[in-house]
């Protein structure tokens, strides 16, 4: 679509009518003059006039904390912060990607994918997405783009997937025919961070930003999870969920993350198995002593915090449905005693005296204990960044004060979970 087509189309009701699903009705106007302020962007940096529009969101991770890469269950939504791309084939060979907020642009040679020295970095990872797509048999080819993320960065809200999910559209869309699904794009993200970031992540985060909506995940297959979209408004029960960034990111813990897949797999290993989902709770807790001293102790409460944790997401997907709310909420604070207590990624080891999420979650839970209603948990990979508050809608405004005090102020997020995954933005107005 020509480039003033496009931001005629931003402005038409089909526009309004999507904006509205994807961030709100009151974020509207802001986000039509945000993907338009995109479009000029492009059109002062690229040369070419057809482009198309995409979105990928962050996600929200509800329940199931690090168990997807031991083939668990998730409880996880797409958030109305998002990634946010205008792009156009090139007909070359090259790549080239502008980040608006990250003020990085760089080029890709699309015969030259192999990974860096340090493995890390933004280049490395679109690599990595690229090889990806050869390695599964699909299709890739030269583009331009300008992207903006208002996701927040290194703070458990998924960032990074959010725009591997955003590339994996654009590529899908230019030279596959749009004929990949969502579990695709997640092996793809999965392998990119995997081998050009030597991170040992699981599938969610992928799923959760590609899928969209409010969904739970069965890993039990990881090339093939089962996810069911659950039906569920939260708005419905006067409630908000709130992300709490506690000021300080977690882009410098890949030791830490890699340490709790490994560990549970090291309980798995005892019993000539590959992951904990291969196992169950009683065969640990039959076995203990030797488990303990083949694995270590703590490798032993992580692999008791999965079992339970694919329990508790049970527990809540059926309590939405059976619309239990309050069993629901009871089951998220459980959900983040046991982070705390048994994963232990509320802070690392080598910086004990860090420890931002541990305060917020203290604050929080006496906030909570004084209202005698709401839930808490930490929320994503841990070790640092976020945490995540459910809250009566009548509670919010007190409770952003009283949290930002402490942690400053703009670092609490109302949020809300919108309807759809990592899309073409043309698609779907047209549908």
């Amino acid at each position: 679509m020509k480039i003033s087509d496009t931001i005629q189309l931003l402005e038409s009701k089909k526009s309004e009518k999507l904006m509205a699903a994807l961030y709100g009705e009151e974020a509207v106007r802001e986000n039509i003059e945000r993907y338009q302020s995109l479009v000029s962007d492009f059109q002062k940096k690229f040369p070419e006039d057809d482009v198309i529009l995409f979105s990928s969101p962050g996600r929200t991770e509800i329940s199931g904390n690090h168990t997807d890469h031991n083939h668990g269950k998730v409880l996880a939504g797409s958030i109305n912060l998002d990634c946010v791309g205008v792009a156009a084939k090139n007909n070359s060979r090259k790549v080239n990607i502008i980040s608006e907020t990250y003020n990085q642009s760089f080029e890709i040679d699309l015969d030259d994918l192999a990974p860096s020295d340090k493995k890390a970095g933004t280049i490395d990872l679109v690599k990595g997405l690229l090889k990806g797509f050869l390695e599964a048999g699909y299709e890739i080819g030269g583009f331009d783009a300008c992207v903006t993320s208002n996701v927040i960065s290194a703070a458990g809200v998924s960032s990074s997937a959010s725009f591997e999910m955003l590339l994996c559209s654009i590529l899908n869309t230019f030279f596959n025919n749009s004929a990949m699904d969502t579990v695709a794009y997640a092996h793809i993200g999965k392998f990119s961070e995997n081998v050009y970031w030597d991170k040992a992540s699981g599938l969610l985060d992928q799923m959760a930003c590609a899928a969209g909506g409010l969904i739970t995940i069965d890993f039990k297959d990881p090339a093939a999870p089962v996810v069911e979209k659950i039906d569920f408004d939260f708005g419905s029960k006067n409630h908000s969920l709130i992300i709490v960034n506690t000021g300080k990111g977690h882009a410098d813990l890949s030791a830490d993350y890699s340490s709790v897949p490994a560990e549970m797999k090291k309980v798995a290993e005892f019993f000539g198995k590959e992951v904990c989902a291969e196992i169950t709770e009683k065969e640990v807790i039959d076995n203990l002593q030797e488990v303990r001293d083949f694995a270590g102790d703590r490798s032993v409460l992580r692999a008791l915090h999965f079992f339970e944790e694919n329990k508790r997401v049970e527990a809540e997907v059926a309590a939405l449905k059976e619309n239990r709310f309050e069993d629901f909420l009871k089951n998220i604070t459980e959900s983040g005693n046991s982070s705390w207590k048994w994963l232990q990624n509320c802070f690392t080891n080598t910086s004990f005296q860090e420890q931002g999420i541990t305060i917020a979650l203290a604050l929080t839970e006496l906030f909570l204990a004084e209202k005698k209603k709401g839930a808490c948990r930490i929320h994503g990979g841990g070790f640092a960044g976020v945490i995540m508050t459910m809250l009566p809608n009548e509670l919010v405004d007190e409770y952003i004060s009283y949290i930002e005090k402490a942690m400053g102020e703009g670092n609490a997020y109302r949020m809300s979970i919108r309807p759809y995954g990592a899309i073409c933005f043309n698609e779907i107005i047209n549908q």
